[in-house]
């Protein structure tokens, strides 16, 4: 076990812990579940596609994960693909090999797991989500445009592929041709190029090959581990604040990004389990939608190239904000989080002050302390002023190595939310972390 393992699920008694993002994602939970993966036997991602990027510092160098979960650098780990996840096959085949250049095991069927019931992404979803942003003009909801919204779409429209039809030929030609029967006659009306049952299916059975070993009932695989207390790491994608039904709609992902998700994207029961809620000592976005704590100008742009904010996936500048406690109450209340790690707190050495978000001031012109599902457009912050200070954190391993205001500002955070901080990040190195 590594050195900096918290040994977190031992000490508190449950053998299930999920970690998920508190705002709009980017919050570093890739470095959160490297942390917390030394002491797990699963990890497993429960949502979302490869429009997520999981950030891993290793020492070999940064590494990007999209699809593979992050426990996936520990050998002793399982890791797996969990059903909730929307799959891009040929990319998936991309990125194990890129994992495996670096040296790091991945042996299907053994480390790494691929739910049977996780759907698949096609370049048509890819061309169907890129042809939806642009007809939306200014309406557009900011995608990545890889195909994540249209492959859930088609999920629920029960025309969806999944992974075990991949392995499955008699099956897998049923799905394309009822896939093709309806998607076909849309594409054409829109312009776009219309499928090719046989060209999809040689392309998907090729991949299904290349997975074949992966490919497992996952759900009935953790519900065993589960009751044999096992130690089982749940890693969500994005943030509470981009679930498709509690997050700032319609400027959401299309899955469920909130703890709800990680029972219904594995297959595990929902009980028993512990939630461990990531949010940066400042607020960040990508797309469009509301942003009630966001910053311009110059404190905008010098945290932004502080904290390096760009988007790990399209290289995109990140929105920033000040630390929002209203979204972050709402987010905890939602995910049941029963802690917080605060992240990249070292970012803010070197601004003379920084500010938390306390209420909104809404258009209409009254205060709330309250995310509210409607009026968050035009809405402005209330905030509480805090002095900054200058030294760098990324030495400090205890609290109170600390400089006084960066610990006042940890306390603040706390007592506004009221959930503890019981994990800090002063830098991007696995060992550059805080425990109280």
């Amino acid at each position: 076990m590594a050195p900096y393992a918290p040994r977190l699920f031992r000490s508190n008694c449950m053998s299930t812990t999920c970690v998920v993002g508190i705002l709009w994602g980017d919050e570093g939970k890739g470095k959160v579940i490297d942390f917390l993966a030394a002491d797990a036997d699963f990890v497993v991602r429960y949502g979302g596609g490869h429009n997520a990027g999981h950030t891993l510092i290793l020492p070999s160098g940064k590494m990007v994960l999209h699809l593979v979960p992050s426990g996936i650098v520990h050998e002793r780990v399982t890791n797996v693909i969990g059903n909730g996840v929307v799959v891009d096959p040929l990319h998936l085949v991309k990125e194990i090999d890129g994992v495996r250049a670096r040296g790091i095991r991945i042996a299907l069927g053994e480390n790494l797991l691929i739910s049977e019931r996780a759907h698949v992404i096609l370049e048509a979803h890819r061309v169907q989500d890129q042809w939806h942003e642009q007809a939306r003009g200014k309406g557009r909801i900011g995608t990545t445009g890889r195909g994540i919204g249209p492959a859930y779409a088609d999920r629920c429209n029960r025309i969806g592929l999944r992974m075990g039809d991949l392995i499955r030929p008699d099956a897998l030609r049923a799905g394309i041709e009822r896939l093709c029967s309806e998607k076909n006659p849309l594409f054409a009306g829109a312009g776009l190029p219309e499928l090719s049952p046989s060209a999809l299916f040689e392309q998907l059975a090729a991949a299904g090959e290349q997975l074949r070993a992966g490919i497992v009932d996952a759900g009935h695989l953790l519900r065993v581990a589960h009751k044999a207390n096992k130690r089982i790491l749940l890693e969500g994608a994005q943030g509470c604040l981009l679930d498709v039904e509690h997050g700032t709609y319609p400027y959401v992902t299309s899955s469920h990004a909130s703890t709800g998700g990680a029972f219904s994207g594995t297959g595990l029961p929902p009980h028993g389990m512990r939630t461990v809620g990531i949010v940066k000592a400042y607020a960040t976005r990508v797309g469009e939608g509301p942003f009630p704590s966001e910053l311009h100008g110059e404190m905008a742009e010098r945290l932004r190239k502080a904290g390096n904010e760009y988007g790990s996936t399209t290289g995109r500048p990140r929105r920033i904000g000040w630390f929002d406690t209203v979204a972050v109450r709402y987010s905890a209340d939602l995910s049941g989080a029963q802690e917080l790690v605060v992240t990249n707190l070292d970012v803010l050495s070197g601004f003379d002050a920084f500010e938390l978000v306390t209420h909104y001031r809404l258009a209409d012109g009254t205060t709330t302390d309250r995310f509210v599902a409607f009026g968050l457009e035009g809405a402005t912050p209330i905030t509480q002023r805090f002095a900054g200070f200058s030294q760098n954190l990324r030495e400090c391993r205890r609290f109170d190595d600390l400089p006084a205001q960066a610990r006042d500002y940890v306390l603040a955070i706390e007592r506004a939310t009221g959930i503890p901080v019981k994990t800090i990040s002063v830098g991007p190195g696995r060992d550059q972390v805080i425990l109280r």
